[in-house]
């Protein structure tokens, strides 16, 4: 939880008891907004009961969201509330992308397309990398990597929920369907497997130690490796993929926890992606930054921008043309570093 000032600085709060008097709203990250929510939303009882339908699609993240949407509405009932959604960046994203190749009766009685997920993020880095083919690997306990055309999302690699795509701290990421149906076939409850998938799979199954990616780097273990590669390996194809989307790249970012923090992952993904032009060194072509997420600030803008507050006066870090720029590693946390 952070405390957003109209400069755009923060600082942590650890709950709403600890705020200090006189906030103006509070935005509310909401991970799924369905077909409905593509905009940043007021919250009453009607978009709460909606929300309420929605959970289903992302059990880790939007349940808690609701507890803590009804918690801070109870703590603080004549403040605004804004829900802001990470699906609402990716409406963008054109059909081609968005469909799944089922039948049609599926797709339109159930709503079962492509969403994405990691909206806020992906807005922010669009915003400091200005160019107009962009690649951002979202990488933390879930991961997404994402198209990004002149400022707007194309393509995405989470889709209905956020569990399809590469592999993440617990989560699986893409499985083949036929796998899944086998496992239930033989003897596998829909609730074990949804468990296996959510909370036992990705680098922790790969790993079977930890899902943490500073501890798989310390450890010796074969298995732990295996994690790793995996991990990059995957993550390097979803960026080839989205390089097709978008028909060639200007620039490549990892945010998030393990894109932020992770040297050892940038480099067994970049190593793969030479011919493409990515070089870790500058020489390439292909601009490689590293950026602090803030996700915070996005949703506190927009909570301000729907509300009439005063606009936030933060702006994106300023980055100049050329692989070189930012490379000073101690640089603020809100800024983008190009990596070294």
């Amino acid at each position: 939880m952070a405390l957003v000032a109209p400069d755009g600085s923060a600082e942590d709060v650890e709950s709403l008891a600890a705020a200090p008097s006189g906030v103006a709203a509070v935005a509310h990250r909401v991970v799924h907004g369905g077909a409905n929510f593509r905009k940043p939303t007021l919250i009453d009882d009607a978009v709460a009961g909606e929300l309420e339908k929605l959970a289903e699609l992302a059990p880790l993240h939007n349940a808690p969201a609701l507890r803590a949407i009804a918690d801070a509405r109870s703590r603080l009932p004549n403040v605004p509330h804004v829900a802001v959604f990470d699906t609402a960046f990716h409406a963008t994203i054109p059909v081609v992308a968005s469909t799944y190749a089922i039948p049609r009766r599926l797709r339109e009685e159930w709503g079962i397309r492509r969403y994405g997920f990691h909206g806020l993020s992906v807005e922010w880095a669009a915003e400091c990398v200005r160019v107009e083919r962009l690649v951002v690997c979202h990488l933390g306990g879930g991961c997404s990597v994402t198209a990004v055309r002149g400022g707007r999302s194309v393509d995405t690699t989470m889709g209905f929920t956020p569990l399809e795509g590469v592999p993440m701290a617990t989560r699986a990421g893409s499985v083949d369907p036929g796998a899944l149906l086998y496992l239930l076939r033989h003897g596998l409850t829909v609730d074990e497997l949804e468990h296996a998938l959510e909370h036992e799979s990705g680098l922790l199954g790969l790993s079977e130690t930890s899902e943490r990616v500073e501890e798989l780097e310390r450890s010796g273990d074969e298995h732990a490796r295996l994690a790793l590669d995996v991990f990059a390996y995957r993550v390097a194809g979803a960026v080839g993929a989205m390089v097709a989307a978008l028909g060639g790249l200007d620039a490549l970012v990892f945010t998030a926890g393990i894109g932020e923090n992770s040297a050892l992952v940038r480099r067994l993904v970049c190593e793969r992606l030479g011919p493409l032009g990515v070089e870790l060194d500058c020489s390439g072509p292909v601009r490689v930054v590293v950026l602090h997420a803030r996700e915070d600030l996005v949703a506190a803008r927009s909570a301000r921008s729907l509300l009439g507050l005063s606009p936030q006066k933060m702006s994106p870090p300023s980055l100049s043309p050329g692989p070189d720029v930012g490379r000073n590693e101690s640089s603020p946390p809100s800024s983008a570093r190009a990596q070294e």
